[in-house]
């Protein structure tokens, strides 16, 4: 009888719950935050430029581009913010890596992401403010962290090589 365990893959191996990995980026520039207004299932809701990791892809390098692809600003990554986890009310899962970034330049005539309606520039209280608009608490909560001096060295995350 063989004792070792089905290969990965294979029918025999039970289901692995995953959360959805995700990024977003905390810009600060002039006392404010760019944010985006977002239509997610007909309601207008204010996010970070935010969303998931996709495939063979580095964390930071989906923080750079979801910042682009949803408000057109080229950003350099300075710090890791923070690492949230967060249940939605429908229960699905969030693991959100937050980063900080400056804002380099910006191409107005850079089509937006679907869903994105625009990008705009809001203080700390107007966030706040903002309540139920907001797409989820880690909105208001990354840029807490970011006020209250939580940062962590880009090198914090390292992306190891497969090996074969």
């Amino acid at each position: 009888m063989n004792s070792n365990p089905p290969p990965p893959g294979s029918v025999a191996e039970p289901e692995v719950w995953r959360p959805h990995v995700t990024v977003a980026t905390v810009v600060p520039r002039h006392g404010r935050f760019l944010l985006v207004e977002e239509n997610v299932r007909d309601r207008l809701v204010l996010n970070q430029p935010a969303g998931h990791l996709d495939p063979a892809e580095t964390l930071h390098d989906a923080a750079r581009r979801e910042t682009r692809e949803e408000t057109g600003w080229d950003v350099e990554l300075t710090c890791l913010v923070g690492v949230q986890q967060w249940q939605a009310p429908g229960g699905d899962q969030f693991l959100r890596f937050t980063f900080a970034a400056e804002a380099l330049r910006h191409d107005p005539t850079r089509p937006l992401d679907a869903g994105i309606v625009r990008a705009l520039w809001m203080t700390r209280d107007e966030v706040a403010a903002a309540g139920e608009r907001l797409r989820s608490p880690m909105v208001l909560a990354g840029i807490d962290d970011w006020l209250d001096g939580r940062r962590l060295p880009l090198d914090a995350i390292r992306c190891l090589d497969a090996h074969p």
